[in-house]
C-alpha cells in the first residue's frame, strides 16, 4: 500500500506494547514508526544496552481516514491521539526531527568512556551548530555537562552535547 502521502498520526497503545504494535500495523502494510533508544540497563548481575520507546505508550502511523477504526481494533491499540474529538495529524517535519534526534541520541553514560575527561579539563566542541567554541567540564546531578563560557556576553551557558561531538583541549603548562 502507498501511504508516503497519508498524514501521519499518533496511537496510544497499552504500556510496554509498543513493538507488538508496531508489527502488527507494519504486517497490515501501513508505514509505522516507533521511536527507539538504545539505553544502558542494569540487572543484578550485568549491564545490558537495551532498545526502548521515546515516548512510553505512543506509535505513530501513516493512515487514511478510512482506517482508523480498523486500526483501533489492533489488540493493545487504545486510540488515536485526539484533540476537539478529531484525530490530530502529526505533521511530517516533527516526525523527522524524531527521527533525528533518535538517530543522534547518545546517553551519557556510554559517552562517559569515549573520553578520559575530568572535572574542570578544557574541551573544544568539534560538530554541529556550536562547532569551534570551548568550556569548561563540570558535572551536575552526577552528570558530565559541558559548561560554554561564551566570552562576548560574559556568562556561562549551560549546554548538554554528546560527548562524540567535543575533544579535549590540552592546556600548556608554564
Amino acid at each position: 500500500m502507498k501511504t508516503d502521502k497519508l498524514p501521519w498520526y499518533a496511537l496510544y497503545v497499552h504500556s510496554r506494547a509498543e513493538k507488538k504494535v508496531y508489527a502488527q500495523l507494519t504486517d497490515m502494510g501501513l508505514e509505522t514508526y516507533l521511536p527507539l533508544i538504545t539505553k544502558m540497563r542494569k540487572w543484578s548481575d550485568r549491564m545490558k544496552k537495551v532498545e526502548e520507546p521515546l515516548f512510553k505508550s505512543y506509535v505513530f502511523v501513516r493512515a487514511d481516514e478510512k482506517m482508523h477504526y480498523e486500526i483501533v481494533s489492533i489488540p493493545n491499540v487504545m486510540k488515536f491521539v485526539r484533540f476537539g474529538g478529531k484525530a490530530v495529524v502529526v505533521p511530517e517535519n516533527q516526525i523527522n526531527a524524531i527521527k533525528k534526534y533518535c538517530d543522534d541520541f547518545e546517553e551519557d553514560e556510554q559517552q562517559l568512556q569515549e573520553h578520559e575527561l575530568h572535572e574542570g579539563q578544557l574541551v573544544r566542541i568539534t560538530s554541529g551548530q556550536m562547532m569551534g567554541l570551548m568550556g569548561r567540564l563540570a558535572p551536575i546531578n552526577n552528570k558530565k555537562r559541558l559548561i560554554v563560557f561564551i566570552e562576548s556576553v560574559g556568562h556561562y551557558l549551560p549546554i548538554n552535547i554528546s560527548r562524540t561531538k567535543i575533544e579535549p583541549v590540552y592546556e600548556k603548562t608554564i
